[in-house]
């Protein structure tokens, strides 16, 4: 299903292939080649996403551009069934497996792998040819790629990188963990833009 939001239309290639159930709303571009399989949702919530050439989508994967963090994703890339990707960059042949989560402002270097169910937190850069192992956690500029049983480690990278500044523009307070004490005014703020959505028109089925 093709969709207007915001004004803007995907655009997709004569020669990519979209599943009939797979979604595609507002400023998406989808190059030659590519294929988007069922159930994939691809939405450009306030900022652009680029799919590459003969890049593969696989089922039920979510891919969501933000204003502050667009996506792009280069050519002959694989993104796995049930992934999640915001806001991210991902250069030419990474693979990303079955679960992955891509979040926003990082950087999948070329001919990267994160493998099932492996964690890219925000704003880390993956170097070329990187690999996060199964259900590996790959934190910071440049990543450190850590087990999840180490949290207080992840936790002391990740704490810098401000995910709740980053990604909704709240201030976590001084000594929190948790998100708690801003889930309130977070969910006000992202309902708000959500509801832009009111105004979809569906443009087309594939």
């Amino acid at each position: 299903m093709r969709i207007e939001h915001a004004g803007n239309c995907p655009v997709v290639d004569a020669d990519a292939t979209i599943a009939t159930t797979a979604v595609l709303s507002g400023e998406v571009k989808v190059e030659s080649g590519a294929c988007i399989l069922h159930g994939a949702v691809i939405t450009a919530e306030s900022g652009a996403i680029s799919i590459g050439a003969e890049t593969i989508v696989m089922e039920n994967a979510v891919i969501r551009g933000t204003a502050r963090h667009p996506v792009a994703i280069g050519n002959n890339v694989l993104v796995g069934p049930r992934a999640y990707l915001s806001g991210c960059t991902v250069e030419d042949e990474a693979f990303l497996a079955t679960g992955v989560s891509i979040f926003n402002g990082a950087v999948i270097g070329h001919g990267a792998q994160v493998r099932i169910n492996g964690v890219v937190h925000i704003k880390t850069r993956l170097a070329p040819d990187a690999v996060v192992p199964i259900g590996w956690v790959a934190v910071g500029n440049p990543a450190k790629i850590l087990p999840p049983d180490r949290h207080d480690e992840i936790w002391a990278i990740q704490k810098e990188l401000d995910f709740p500044g980053e990604v909704f523009g709240l201030k976590r307070p001084a000594g929190a963990k948790g998100l708690g004490p801003i889930m309130p005014a977070l969910t006000r703020r992202y309902a708000r833009a959500l509801a832009s959505h009111r105004d979809d028109r569906v443009i087309e089925d594939f």
